[in-house]
């Protein structure tokens, strides 16, 4: 009796993963789809600005996988982002295995995700059989064997006899289908025999490096900003409330004036201390989340902002401050240097990743080198892991496409 309980729970369990393994094999299948149009447009030339998109749906897909499989045994670890050059990309050992399992998993795949499901699925219907045989037109064939009449209870229990056999076969067979199934992606989308992960290690290094050295740029902005300004403007407070002191007895009308003076240097160290508390993590985005966050930076921006943003489930608070400064730095170069007149701003979240893109219709050919931000974006995305990646051809339109890692 154990053991039947068991067979019966390790069959429950295949089905499950049959039924991913179908899931992921129809995403190949798309995959798969796109990958072979754009390779075929690339032979025209017209395919090779979508290059990159394919191989990045391609290793999407892989990653679900991957993900589906790590969750069913031995963990699959991610290689990350696909490289942003397509002649580097096409080297990437990744990504050329991924090719591989995607037409592999794209057949195979679903070949073994629709058998499995349908063992059940004909267990079910012949083992109910008995039950609605009669809702059938009368001299009608048994489901699934046409040549087969029903003429009564007796051929309908008959059936469901057959529909035992289906169970004994979901039961017998479900296990080694969906080992079957998963078997190209444990072949395929492991890290390849002999990969060095030294690479990987030193881009992590990189991208620790990258955050410390973003992290020390920001404490010295902070330091740059309380001492340049809200601390002189405290230090003018203080010499006016001295003077105005001095004053009060011999010119009551000249220390009010000093008074004033001194409010107005007050109010105005407060409103810069309010935007460097705001520099360090702006209070808006607890209050009112990243999309009203964004619709500030919008309506705040010289120039005409279209803002969109598709983000039902909130992410990590460090991920939504990255957003929300790499926008607000984006709109800023916009403002000085691009000389557009409309900005477009969109925020979407798929999957895993948190997508944001910047796209202006100024005169283009941003320099990352020339004292824009662009730099500082880069190191501050590259810390969570990210990519970003700018088109700013001369002439324009100039594009900001930045993703980040925010969670399943």
């Amino acid at each position: 009796m154990t053991h039947l309980r068991d067979r019966v729970r390790a069959s429950v369990d295949a089905l499950e993963h049959l039924v991913g393994g179908l899931g992921t094999a129809l995403l190949a299948l798309a995959a798969l789809l796109w990958a072979v149009f754009v390779a075929a447009a690339c032979l025209v030339w017209v395919g090779l600005p979508a290059a990159p998109g394919a191989l990045r749906a391609v290793r999407a897909v892989a990653d679900r996988e991957r993900a589906r499989l790590s969750r069913w045994g031995a963990s699959i670890p991610a290689p990350g982002p696909v490289p942003a050059e397509l002649r580097v990309a096409v080297r990437d050992p990744f990504v050329r295995r991924e090719l591989g399992w995607v037409a592999l998993h794209a057949v195979t795949g679903l070949i073994g995700g629709l058998l499995g499901l349908a063992l059940p699925l004909y267990a079910v219907q012949d083992l109910t059989f008995p039950l609605w045989y009669r809702l059938l037109p009368p001299g009608a064939g048994a489901p699934g064997i046409v040549w087969w009449r029903v003429d009564g209870l007796t051929e309908a229990l008959l059936v469901g006899l057959l529909g035992l056999g289906w169970l004994a076969a979901t039961v017998a067979f479900g296990p080694a289908l969906a080992r079957l199934q998963a078997r190209p992606g444990r072949w395929l989308l492991p890290p390849p025999p002999g990969f060095d992960l030294s690479l990987r290690v030193a881009e992590l290094t990189a991208t620790r490096a990258a955050a410390l050295d973003a992290h020390a740029v920001e404490l010295r902005r902070i330091e740059r900003s309380l001492h340049d300004g809200t601390q002189n403007r405290l230090v003018a407070v203080s010499v006016l409330l001295g003077a105005a002191r001095r004053a009060v007895r011999r010119d009551p009308a000249r220390a009010d004036e000093i008074l004033g003076q001194a409010q107005d240097a007050a109010e105005q160290a407060l409103g810069e201390l309010r935007t460097v508390v705001r520099g360090i993590l702006p209070p808006v985005l607890d209050d009112r989340g990243l999309t009203g966050a964004l619709a500030g930076l919008a309506g705040g921006c010289a120039v005409p902002c279209q803002l969109t943003v598709d983000v039902p489930v909130r992410c990590a608070v460090s991920v939504e401050a990255t957003a929300y400064f790499v926008v607000a730095e984006a709109l800023t170069n916009v403002v000085r240097h691009s000389g557009a007149v409309r900005v477009d701003v969109t925020v979407r979240r798929e999957q895993d990743r948190l997508l944001v893109t910047v796209t202006d219709d100024g005169h283009g050919d941003a320099d990352e080198g020339g004292g824009s931000g662009l730099t500082g974006i880069r190191r501050r995305v590259g810390a969570y892991d990210g990519r970003m990646t700018l088109t700013s051809p001369p002439g324009g339109p100039t594009r900001l496409e930045v993703e980040l890692p925010c969670g399943s």
